[in-house]
């Protein structure tokens, strides 16, 4: 029986041969392909339309705080209206600056919105005060209509994106 022992120079370094395994380095390059694989799988599987809902309401919160901005550096009134159809949207404010400066349509023209409970229907009102009253739009897609992302404020905060259950 030979045996893997100290002093055993017939055999040294070798295993016996019955015996097979893997390399530290091959476990590690299995292991990351496994890692890439399912990376690969879990941004495949990833809804795309609720990710461009999150990014046109993140994108829609950073212009209603510009504008609001604008409104109380300027001092006059400026608000936030849907286009005809909801395939758009603009701002009004001082003539000079509401049209020419900011974006008036959807990075998706998939994206639809409604206006949430206005005293003033069809419309945000984002300044001149500090103090706004608590308004609210709700972005959809139009192929999924279930799929929806509302944006809040409540008058002294910024405009926040938050997920809204169907």
């Amino acid at each position: 029986m030979q045996t893997l022992a100290p002093g055993n120079r017939s055999r040294a370094g070798t295993a016996p041969t019955g015996w097979r395994g893997f390399t530290l380095l091959e476990l590690l390059v299995v292991l990351a392909i496994v890692a890439i694989g399912s990376a690969g799988v879990g941004l495949a599987l990833r809804d795309g339309s609720q990710a461009r809902l999150e990014r046109e309401a993140l994108r829609l919160s950073a212009l209603l705080e510009s504008a609001r901005v604008r409104s109380q550096a300027s001092g006059m009134p400026w608000h936030w209206r849907l286009g005809q159809d909801q395939d758009g949207f603009r701002f009004e404010g001082t003539p000079t600056l509401a049209a020419a400066d900011l974006p008036q349509q959807w990075l998706d023209p998939d994206t639809r919105a409604l206006i949430e409970h206005q005293p003033t229907p069809g419309r945000l009102t984002l300044g001149p005060e500090p103090i706004i009253e608590p308004q609210a739009v709700i972005l959809f897609s139009r192929s999924q209509p279930t799929q929806r992302v509302r944006l809040a404020t409540d008058g002294v905060r910024p405009f926040a994106v938050l997920a809204d259950a169907p």
